[in-house]
């Protein structure tokens, strides 16, 4: 992305952390250089997050926070709104909502879900999309995808299931090393005793075909026990929350869990799909 575009698509939360980053540097009596030399950073890289060419990283606010916050804290809240905004625009009333959940229940068919995704498997694959994006971006986008996993380790733990199309773990994206690396990341999420993994191998059914032909689909359960479906398509995307449809698409994700394999046999597949590359 282009630094003009980052200036006029730049959200709420990246331009107020860049008015009060040029604030409390004045205040400080510090040049752009001057901070950028106490932060670790260029005086041209505070100068592209001060007029918003170029959102800053999470590892900038802390060190933000650190140096001229005041103890006023508000770098360290910014993190979360800032990371949320480089993200799609489609994707981000979703990304709050995954935060929270209670319960996630994720089909996909194309490639691995990107919250059980490897840094550089998620590298790879968009990089290798359309339309093609900056290195800035790739790696904006890269920061944001890996924040999202803090989900494993929440407290309380959310229950979360997943199921692959075979054809989404066979897919090579980037290089052998990249996939044998996913794979095996991928088995170690599935021992984790809140995450479950299934694989829907090619073969289910009689000549292949399974509930899911029409794509993958994401049921959320968030804190109020509401019941929600997430579905993509081409950069857009749709939230639905009419009871009759979330119970249609509930049923169809049974349906496809019932031609799924099984938890263990789905991580001795994976397992062994590691161990060819």
């Amino acid at each position: 992305m282009a630094k003009a575009d980052n200036k006029a698509m730049a959200g709420g939360a990246t331009r107020l952390v860049s008015h009060l980053a040029r604030a409390l540097r004045e205040k400080e009596n510090l040049t752009q250089k001057a901070l950028g030399e106490k932060l670790g950073y260029t005086g041209s890289a505070i100068s592209a997050m001060e007029t918003c060419a170029q959102p800053p990283s999470d590892e900038m606010l802390v060190k933000l926070e650190e140096t001229i916050g005041a103890g006023l804290g508000v770098f360290q809240e910014a993190r979360e709104w800032v990371r949320l905004e480089k993200f799609p625009p489609y994707f981000q009333d979703f990304a709050l909502l995954e935060k929270e959940a209670l319960t996630l229940h994720l089909f996909e068919i194309q490639a691995i879900y990107g919250l059980f995704q490897t840094e550089a498997y998620a590298r790879a694959l968009m990089a290798g999309g359309h339309p093609v994006l900056s290195d800035q971006r790739v790696e904006e986008l890269v920061e944001a995808r890996m924040a999202r996993t803090a989900l494993f380790d929440r407290e309380p733990g959310a229950l979360i299931e997943l199921i692959l199309d075979e054809a989404a773990l066979r897919r090579g994206v980037g290089s052998v090393a990249i996939m044998r690396d996913q794979y095996q990341h991928l088995a170690g999420l599935a021992r984790r005793r809140n995450i479950s993994v299934q694989v829907l191998p090619l073969d289910c059914g009689f000549t292949g075909e399974h509930a899911g032909m029409r794509g993958g689909m994401y049921l959320i359960e968030t804190p109020k026990h509401d019941r929600l479906v997430y579905l993509e398509a081409q950069d857009e995307s749709l939230l639905l929350s009419e009871r009759a449809k979330v119970s249609s698409y509930s049923q169809r994700y049974a349906k496809i869990r019932a031609q799924a394999l099984g938890p263990r046999e789905s991580l001795a597949f994976i397992e062994r799909l590691a161990g060819e590359q």
